[in-house]
């Protein structure tokens, strides 16, 4: 019972070193304190902008273009790598597709979001969804290919012999678990995504982060660096309790 215990401990211990270490180094004057602030000057930092109404105004932005972003990358995440799944035809055609676009970085299309949706909450969108589709897609993709062949065989045995009667009731319910992999990477992926489409003018934690930067207000920085990890951690934890509950109705 213990070493359980202990174990469990582990990561707090090692969280509670990890600030103690950074709020030392500033302190010693190892660092200006002005390019790395001490944790204990954040929850001032934060209850100012929380006065302000600068933090709502852009969480709740950020929330806006992450949840959308993510919703519309994943939807044709899964969607593209269904359809590349099942037919080798699709696969063959879009192979090169998928070559040439895969490597360019979601930064690469903030000069298009920019001249097709203007400096607008549609061209954020834009920039998440293209960070978390290739995710998906390739999750999708192997988890459709992955899936085992007999268990086609054996719905079509029983009556399924619609494509879309076997992908709802054989395709998709083996391939979720790969699925969910990619989905759960994809929430990760799209806070990472979420800086990069608003650092050039769009409303949200970006865009003051950058403010913030330009200031040299590098408490306010963190603050919302810590914002963007909270909600992470609250995004992940949710969708892992849905993943958990979703594996055991499918099972």
């Amino acid at each position: 019972m213990r070493p359980r215990r202990g174990a469990a401990l582990l990561p707090l211990v090692g969280l509670v070193a990890f600030f103690a270490l950074w709020e030392a180094v500033p302190r010693a004057g190892l660092v200006n304190p002005a390019f790395l602030p001490p944790p204990s000057v954040l929850p001032e930092s934060f209850l100012r902008e929380l006065r302000s109404g600068q933090w709502l105004a852009a969480a709740g932005s950020s929330l806006g273009h992450y949840t959308a972003g993510l919703a519309l990358g994943v939807g044709l995440g899964i969607a593209a790598g269904t359809l590349t799944g099942l037919f080798r035809t699709a696969e063959s055609l879009s192979a090169w597709v998928v070559r040439v676009l895969r490597p360019v970085p979601g930064l690469a299309w903030v000069p298009f979001a920019i001249i097709w949706f203007g400096v607008s909450p549609a061209a954020a969108v834009f920039i998440i969804a293209v960070g978390v589709f290739w995710i998906v897609y390739f999750a999708s993709h192997g988890a459709i290919r992955g899936v085992d062949r007999d268990l086609v065989e054996v719905a079509e045995a029983f009556g399924f012999r619609s494509a879309p009667e076997r992908l709802l009731t054989v395709v998709w319910p083996a391939a979720t678990p790969g699925i969910l992999v990619g989905v759960r990477t994809a929430i990760g992926q799209a806070w990472m995504a979420v800086v990069a489409a608003e650092i050039f003018g769009v409303a949200g934690l970006g865009q003051r982060m950058m403010q913030a930067s330009t200031l040299l207000a590098t408490d306010i920085v963190v603050v919302y660096m810590l914002t963007m990890a909270l909600l992470y951690g609250v995004f992940d934890a949710a969708f892992t309790a849905l993943q958990r509950r979703m594996l055991r109705w499918w099972a």
